[in-house]
């Protein structure tokens, strides 16, 4: 499914959210075992080949952490010459620091609350302007054991990745404990940006990272 293309710059995502889209595929509940060396099992080799494009293309990269605690940079610094792209990241896990870094919209958290899509967007978003990057991750969800609703249950997190072209939002089903949830939810939102960078990909003018 294509996703959904908004400027980076725009302040209401929260007006234009009908719905959530999900993954194209499904995310396994378990994650692989390690393949040797890293924070999260299975991303050396989505890390390698996002590394390569940012680098060729001259990109920078940030970002936005709530669920994740963190969990992401820590992933992306585990890949060596990571310094040549990734600026930095911001855990934003109590919903004033979204506020007052991110630029999150106080009104955005009363009506959506921190776990939406709305919520991830405004994250990406603020990161790439205060960071001044290329290329903005953002995650929140709810990591579990405890936490979940009928309506946001555990497991659900929302990823968002800012760009060049525009925003787009992806929700996530994860199963597992806290830990595995957490890694699944940075695997897969390194994966989408894999995806987006990869050469041929989103090559329309409405791309969220031109070629």
């Amino acid at each position: 499914m294509r996703m959904p293309r908004r400027s980076p710059t725009s302040r209401k995502p929260s007006t234009i959210w009908k719905r959530s889209w999900p993954l194209s595929e499904p995310v396994p509940e378990r994650l692989p075992s390690a393949d040797g060396a890293g924070s999260v099992p299975g991303s050396i080799c989505v890390l390698t080949a996002i590394g390569r494009q940012l680098r060729s293309r001259q990109l920078s990269l940030g970002v936005a952490e709530s669920c994740s605690g963190g969990l992401l940079g820590s992933a992306l610094t585990d890949l060596p010459g990571s310094s040549d792209f990734f600026q930095g990241g911001v855990v934003a896990y109590a919903n004033p620091v979204k506020v007052a870094l991110l630029g999150v919209r106080p009104e955005t958290l009363e009506e959506h609350g921190a776990v939406s899509a709305q919520c991830a967007v405004e994250m990406a978003c603020g990161l790439r302007r205060l960071l001044e990057v290329d290329v903005a991750l953002a995650l929140t969800g709810v990591a579990g054991p405890g936490g979940g609703t009928p309506e946001k249950p555990v497991g659900l997190v929302f990823a968002a990745l800012a760009g060049p072209g525009g925003w787009a939002v992806r929700e996530l089903r994860l199963g597992g404990s806290r830990s595995e949830i957490r890694r699944a939810a940075v695997l897969s939102v390194l994966e989408w940006l894999r995806r987006e960078l990869e050469p041929g990909q989103e090559v329309s003018p409405d791309a969220l990272i031109p070629s």
